[in-house]
Order: C-alpha cells, then structure tokens, then sequence
C-alpha cells in the first residue's frame, strides 16, 4: 500500500509563504526536503509549480490544475488530487503544495512531515490546522540553523 505524505515548512502561525515564495531561506529544510522526497512522485498545486519554475529533478512532478490548457514540460497535469493519487497508485508520494492543496490533501494524507521554525514571518497563505483527533506526533527533532541561528523542528504526525 502507497503512502501519501504532506510536506510543509511552517512558522508559528502555519505561515507558508508570502507572495507565492518563501518567506524565509533555510537550507537545512531545503536539504531535508530533497532527501524525502527525491526518487519520489511530488503532487503540487500550478501555482506551487510556477513559484519553483521548473520540475525538480529526481522526482515524478504532478501538477493538480483547473486549468485543462495548462502544460509544462517534464510535468504530468491532473485535475484534481484523486486524480493524481490515480496515477501514484502502489508508490509512496508527497504533497508539496500550497495552501489549497494542502487544505484538500489534509483529508486524504497519511503522515504529515512538517518543519516548524520558531519564528514569525510575514505570511499571506497558512498550513490548516493540525487536528489533535485525527493526527499523533510521532518524532519531533529540535534544531539551529547553523547560518540562520533560527531554532526549527522536523516533526512526523501520522493519522490516528
């Protein structure tokens, strides 16, 4: 059976991002999220697509949009997320994006690998709310930035 993981950074207001970017530059979250998700299918929203501008290498790219037209290539265009994880089916995948996506994947999603940083940015799409009824913290690992100094924590939650 196929896993389907979110992945997120997120401050300490669920920031995501500001502008379609990030708000921040953290390499060390960067370097975590290629080491989780390369050699993996990664599910992602146009506009999450458009902010990276390119597909990312190692990675089967999916892109979830409304817009039938839309096309890039090295990119698979689905419709919707239960389209997508039509075409994941048997593989173990992450959702990468953005906040829409995110909203709409926290329903079909098994474990959810998040980076908190413990600092406040300003932000104009947030990560939903992490329901404590449906999701358990299963390993947390506090952190420094070594170029940073900003204290963050990868964190797994898997569904109850």
């Amino acid at each position: 059976m196929s896993l389907l993981s979110i992945i997120v950074a997120f401050d300490q207001q669920r920031g995501i991002g500001i502008n379609n970017t990030l708000p921040w530059h953290l390499p060390e979250d960067l370097a975590h999220f290629k080491k989780m998700t390369s050699g993996h299918p990664i599910i992602m929203g146009r506009n999450t697509f458009e902010s990276i501008g390119r597909p990312l290498p190692n990675r089967r790219n999916i892109v979830v949009t409304r817009n039938t037209a839309w096309q890039h290539d090295g990119v698979e265009t689905v419709n919707s997320l239960e389209d997508a994880q039509s075409l994941i089916n048997g593989t173990d995948a992450f959702i990468i994006g953005g906040a829409q996506i995110y909203q709409q994947a926290l329903m079909l999603a098994d474990r959810l690998i998040v980076t908190e940083i413990q600092d406040r940015f300003d932000c104009d799409a947030f990560f939903p709310e992490i329901d404590s009824a449906t999701w358990v913290e299963t390993t947390r690992e506090l952190h420094t930035s070594a170029t940073k100094q900003v204290h963050y924590a990868f964190v797994t939650y898997e569904k109850k």
